[in-house]
């Protein structure tokens, strides 16, 4: 077995885990990051949007931007009802993860894809043992382990700590037949608690849905297939898949993302706005608060310190984790006609940002 010893392990090399191993990098800790895919960033699960400003924030060039959006409609019912001013972008997912990956080693982190973490000995300052691609096995002893695992994360399984609640997604990847600059969301009460997309990529789009799955209702396959064979019947997109992946996105409120020697960052801690589903802009300023405390901690010696990443991280989005999460609950409570409703529980009204 290959014995491997470093500051700070992280586990995950998605935004999150890439933008910790950077910023504990570039604070003086020594990094090994360890991805499970033999390929950073693929296969891609994502509906691929990050607000603009993130650009410049995550500070990886611009390589990973595919289109440039100027705002987002909101449909209801197929009636568009508003139009944002919201500035975006559409990016290849798996070159912006690259794009983060280099930037952690450039910082001197030691990335090693193709490696699963899969399981722990002992309490704090034990090993954390990986299992390779090729059959090799792994021993990584560190001081602080990082989970950047996604929203099932094994990291806080060993920590004790539970998964966040979830929603289950869809997504297809259709040919865009008129050019959008803008991304469309689409509301009805079939998508119950949740809401329909359609993000534009040029000449493609990415068209998928996220909602409350309750007893007795139709399963996300058949909702999507009956969203996209009606905006198909509308000419905005051609009714041929290129592509179909899912997956699970957070939807709980604030929690502990802290204990011992281990810190959650990213989906696994559950840091995925609960009524949008948007995650890569918390999961880079996530990482790299994370990245800070754990570097912090080492050169201390003193792991009270990572309580300090909670600290930053409450005030820098707490506020609005919480009020999306007090709205989520309002919605899945929800029963009746949206008509009226739907301005409580979407971003794009004033009525939402109101005291609840």
């Amino acid at each position: 077995m290959r014995l491997m010893q470093c500051d700070v392990l992280v586990v995950g090399a998605g935004p999150a885990g890439s933008s910790a191993a950077r910023a504990a990098a570039q604070a003086g800790a020594s990094v090994i990051v360890v991805e499970r895919r033999p390929v950073v960033g693929r296969p891609v699960r994502c509906a691929e949007y990050i607000p603009a400003m993130l650009v410049g924030q995550a500070d990886v060039g611009r390589d990973y931007i595919v289109q440039r959006t100027e705002g987002m409609r909101s449909f209801l019912h197929g009636r568009c009802i508003q139009e944002m001013q919201a500035p975006g972008c559409l990016i290849d997912r798996a070159l912006f993860d690259q794009a983060l990956a280099c930037a952690a080693v450039r910082a001197g982190a030691k990335i090693l894809p193709g490696h699963a973490a899969v399981g722990r000995e002992g309490g704090a300052g034990s090993g954390v043992l990986l299992s390779a691609l090729n059959g090799a096995t792994v021993r990584v002893e560190a001081k602080v382990v990082i989970g950047a695992d996604g929203p099932l994360s094994r990291v806080a399984r060993w920590a004790g700590m539970p998964r966040p609640y979830c929603l289950p997604s869809i997504q297809v990847r259709l040919p865009l037949l008129e050019k959008m600059e803008h991304t469309h969301i689409y509301f009805d009460e079939s998508i119950r608690a949740g809401y329909a997309w359609v993000f534009p990529k040029g000449d493609v789009a990415n068209v998928g849905l996220g909602m409350l799955r309750t007893p007795g209702t139709p399963g996300l396959r058949w909702a999507l297939r009956r969203f996209v064979r009606g905006i198909a019947g509308l000419g905005l997109v051609a009714d041929r898949p290129l592509g179909l992946t899912g997956g699970w996105i957070p939807a709980g409120g604030s929690r502990s993302c802290v204990r011992g020697d281990i810190l959650l960052t990213g989906d696994a801690a559950g840091h995925t706005h609960p009524i949008t589903g948007a995650g890569i802009f918390q999961a880079v300023m996530g990482g790299g608060m994370a990245g800070r405390w754990a570097a912090k901690a080492v050169q201390s010696d003193d792991l009270s310190l990572l309580h300090g990443y909670e600290d930053e991280w409450a005030d820098f989005y707490g506020d609005a984790l919480s009020h999306a999460h007090e709205r989520r609950l309002q919605w899945e409570a929800h029963t009746g006609p949206l008509d009226r409703d739907i301005t409580r529980f979407w971003i794009g009204f004033r009525e939402y940002y109101a005291a609840s």
